[in-house]
């Protein structure tokens, strides 16, 4: 009987109800690999590269690549051994039910579905007489079955879950041998490309545009090189110049024809998601200004001092969590008929993506030293920009931070990020002529803060406190350090 196996549309995070086919990596018909990109699927926000787990063909595609999402668990393609036929395959997927639970390729994100019911078991391989493992490091459950029931060394493995946990997957990483790259076209993979951790796709494109891999630096999981990190090292050509207008030319009218752009996936999902908060939210408004020159003159000395390179942002995000966490009537997230309070800061910054607004989560941020939220917020922002994203760096959040600051914006009011009660409005510095104690004027810098708030569950004196808080710890920097 021939080997069938269905490649179904697979689920990330308990929140996850429908994905996109971004782009099929393998043609139909043709043969791939183990560790092969076979697929990019898109979720809201973020893209992932969905790598085959074994070898074999990619007998039929049911799904093409589109904007049209797909439920969980939906059948996108066929995979096969060379010999079956298509009259096989045609039984096979006229009988084909989605499991109940909707998930047909491991949550790794980089499996293919298991074997039909239909198709034969394959022998079980002798497994690993099991060796206890003793440590001291976080790690999961389950990830410490799998490495004890195959002997992994868990020790260089580096945890990619909350405070450096070791997860499932990273066993599962661990474990996969080096991939074996197969390059389609005239592209040729030099020798020392081979050695560098980077996906089938991102080497690919670096052979083919020149680019020397080992001079990147990857953001995707445990540091692999990705797909995005390569494009953007390639340089764009430049324009051609085209032949300056004469002087004095006569005025020539022509159509002013728009340019029609349809919403993409995530545009579609941010203005729903808006639209929402801003009609079922009652929002109110909070502002105030507060100096920030002793901020910037600590900042320089700071950076300095621990050579690090903390933004103002930054700063900011610690004086926000250290306020949260004294008044915790803020800090909060609001279900339909219930608050939910939290005793650390989980603050969300707003970053503009080339796939839109998106909003990673600082977590804990209240525990951190500045040097470990700058170091923490610059990763985050990496990944954004380059689409890598997961979904835990973007699920929960109790607070938001929206900086426009640096775009010479001074005052703004920004819509509240459900489930999240509040969200700070941060503008620019300005130079502010203030009366001094002697009845003199000097210039200072301030900053305009605006605290958007949600009414059903946080009153105007409790964001007023909050507010009192933090323009009290932007005064006094020092105490951003205790």
């Amino acid at each position: 009987m021939a080997d069938i196996r269905p490649f179904c549309m697979p689920k990330w995070g308990i929140e996850m109800t429908e994905g996109t086919v971004a782009e099929w990596m393998v043609k139909e018909g043709e043969a791939f690999s183990r560790g092969q990109v076979i697929c990019l699927i898109e979720t809201d926000k973020i893209t992932n590269e969905v790598e085959a787990e074994y070898d074999a063909v990619l007998k039929r595609v049911l799904v093409p690549a589109s904007d049209q999402p797909q439920p969980v668990g939906a059948l996108l393609g066929v995979f096969t051994d060379p010999a079956t036929t298509d009259a096989e395959v045609d039984a096979f997927v006229a009988a084909f039910k989605p499991a109940e639970t909707g998930v047909a390729a491991k949550a790794t994100s980089t499996d293919a579905a298991p074997a039909a019911a239909a198709a034969p078991e394959p022998a079980p391989a002798t497994a690993p007489e099991p060796r206890k493992i003793v440590t001291n490091r976080p790690i999961s459950p389950e990830a410490l079955k799998l490495a004890e029931a195959n002997g992994v060394d868990i020790e260089p493995i580096q945890g990619s879950g909350r405070g450096g946990r070791i997860t499932y997957q990273d066993v599962v990483q661990a474990m996969r041998p080096e991939p074996v790259y197969t390059p389609k076209g005239p592209a040729e993979l030099p020798a020392e490309t081979r050695a560098v951790f980077a996906s089938p796709l991102a080497a690919r494109l670096a052979a083919q545009y020149g680019i020397d891999l080992s001079t990147l630096t990857g953001t995707g999981p445990r540091g692999r090189i990705s797909k995005a990190d390569v494009l953007g090292a390639v340089k764009p050509a430049a324009p051609e110049a085209g032949p300056a207008p004469a002087f004095g030319a006569p005025f020539v009218a022509v159509a002013n024809t728009p340019v029609v752009q349809p919403f993409d996936k995530v545009r579609k999902v941010v203005a729903r998601r808006l639209t929402e908060a801003k009609q079922t939210i009652p929002h109110f408004y909070l502002r105030v200004s507060a100096r920030v020159d002793e901020l910037v003159a600590l900042r320089k000395t700071a950076n300095m001092v621990m050579g690090t390179k903390a933004s103002i942002n930054d700063y900011l995000v610690k004086a926000v969590a250290m306020a949260l966490v004294r008044h915790p009537d803020v800090n909060v997230q609001v279900a339909a008929d219930a608050v939910h309070s939290f005793p650390h800061a989980d603050v969300a910054i707003a970053v503009a993506s080339p796939k839109g607004l998106v909003t990673p989560i600082v977590r804990q941020a209240d525990r951190m030293h500045i040097a470990q939220i700058a170091a923490t917020t610059r990763a985050l922002i990496d990944k954004a920009q380059a689409g890598r994203l997961s979904f835990d760096d973007m699920d929960g959040g109790t607070f938001s931070i929206s900086n426009l600051g640096m775009f010479g914006i001074e005052e703004f009011d920004a819509i509240i990020n459900p489930p999240q009660g509040a969200i700070l409005a941060v503008g620019g510095i300005n130079r502010v002529a203030t009366e001094t104690a002697d009845g003199d004027i000097a210039f200072e810098g301030q900053i305009r803060l605006s605290l958007s708030v949600d009414h059903r569950a946080i009153d105007g004196a409790a964001g007023a406190g909050f507010l009192q808080t933090l323009k009290a710890l932007i005064e006094a920097p020092e105490s951003l350090f205790s």
